[in-house]
């Protein structure tokens, strides 16, 4: 599959991550966490309806629904989203295409 990264200057993420830093929280993704996003978008696309860019925004939120709704360790002011982390939150979604389609 060829992928062509478009990153604009106020990309979902950069803003998210503004979000985070206020809440002393320095959050990052890996190259491969983005690749890895866009990919289960991709997938998820082609086998449902495709609601483009949408589903991006849904599945980005399902992998960082733990960041944003459990505090993390006051002592962990530095969280990096890696491309396995990404897999671990979506795996079970992944596996089940009623579930794909329902949640994301």
């Amino acid at each position: 599959m060829l992928l062509k990264r478009l990153v604009p200057t106020e990309h979902y993420y950069a803003h998210d991550d503004w979000d985070r830093r206020t809440e002393n929280v320095d959050l990052t993704f890996t190259t491969d966490a983005i690749d890895a996003l866009a990919d289960f978008a991709f997938r998820v696309n082609q086998s449902t309806q495709n609601i483009g860019a949408r589903r991006l925004h849904t599945i980005l939120e399902k992998v960082l629904e733990e960041i944003s709704f459990h505090a993390p360790d006051p002592s962990v002011v530095k969280l990096e989203v890696t491309a396995n982390y990404v897999r671990d939150k979506l795996a079970k979604i992944a596996e089940d295409e009623d579930l794909s389609r329902f949640i994301l």
